[in-house]
């Protein structure tokens, strides 16, 4: 057999069979896309985000002017004020003259707690908000900007054709006791995320294994943080993310279609974690989100 022929079916064979997809499944699965490029887009959304700046002990001065130690965009005054850190704990101190909200009312001060323990305190300053983080037992300020240049210029998401044989039905296998799996991030630290079981699945005529998470000690769903061989080509480099239903008698469906790629696509000042080893696939998953067009 010619080499040609050879490569050809080895790639069939990594490739769920093609087909159309019923309507009603096609709509569903276009329906998710919309809510999720609208979600980007929104004035809050991850194109909004422009600085991340990490809180070190002290004062740090606030403003749009050169120089200053937390540089918000304009139109945001030369000098809103200083933010104090210390021990954990953050205040803003707003300049006389200028006007920042939070709830909607102006403040002169405020503690600022962060995103740790649910909703962060949210302070406007015209288009532009800020808020703190933790992340890895450090603290930052996140600054978003409803004008930022990439909201701007966004010119909406590219995806793989809907195929529902990239929806998947796996089996889940739970971990006694659940575990804690290591899960690097962008910022070069580990958090130990609770994971209560693996699933296993075929695809290509292969069984392959993904390892879930929860984000959250109450969270109603599995996340996935994967790596296939389209990444880097068609997906983005650091891989994708995938959220399912919790296992219903032993099975978790894994729709592929709904892959879509981190916040770390679109703006460098996220904190994205990364794939685990064990959910990096020697597969192409060609289905979900590509990679974003270049700006």
């Amino acid at each position: 057999m010619k080499p040609v022929l050879l490569l050809l079916g080895a790639v069939l064979a990594s490739a769920p069979a093609a087909g159309a997809a019923p309507p009603d499944y096609v709509h569903e699965i276009e329906d998710w896309r919309a809510k999720r490029e609208e979600g980007l887009r929104a004035p809050d959304g991850w194109l909004s985000v422009v600085g991340l700046h990490w809180l070190r002990e002290g004062t740090s001065t606030i403003g749009s002017a050169e120089g200053s130690d937390i540089r918000l965009p304009p139109p945001a005054p030369p000098r809103v004020g200083a933010l104090e850190f210390s021990r954990g704990r953050a205040v803003i101190r707003v300049a006389p003259g200028v006007t920042v909200k939070s709830k909607d009312e102006p403040i002169t001060e405020l503690e600022l707690h962060s995103d740790r323990e649910g909703k962060p305190d949210l302070l406007a300053v015209g288009p532009v908000t800020l808020y703190v983080i933790e992340r890895g037992g450090r603290q930052a300020l996140r600054v978003k900007d409803t004008r930022s240049p990439r909201r701007r210029r966004f010119r909406g998401l590219e995806w793989y054709p809907v195929r529902e044989s990239y929806r998947i039905q796996a089996r889940f296998i739970r971990y006694d006791p659940p575990k804690k799996i290591p899960i690097a991030n962008v910022l070069n630290t580990v958090e130990a995320m609770p994971s209560p079981g693996y699933v296993t699945f075929q695809l290509g005529g292969r069984e392959l294994r993904l390892d879930p998470v929860l984000e959250e000690p109450d969270a109603k769903e599995l996340f996935f943080i994967f790596r296939d061989t389209t990444a880097g080509k068609d997906t983005y480099p650091a891989g994708r993310f995938l959220h399912a239903e919790m296992p219903k008698d032993g099975q978790v469906v894994l729709d592929f279609n709904k892959a879509y790629s981190p916040p770390c696509a679109f703006t460098s000042f996220a904190t994205c974690p990364l794939p685990p080893r064990q959910n990096r696939l020697d597969v192409r998953i060609e289905a979900g989100e590509k990679k974003p067009a270049e700006d």
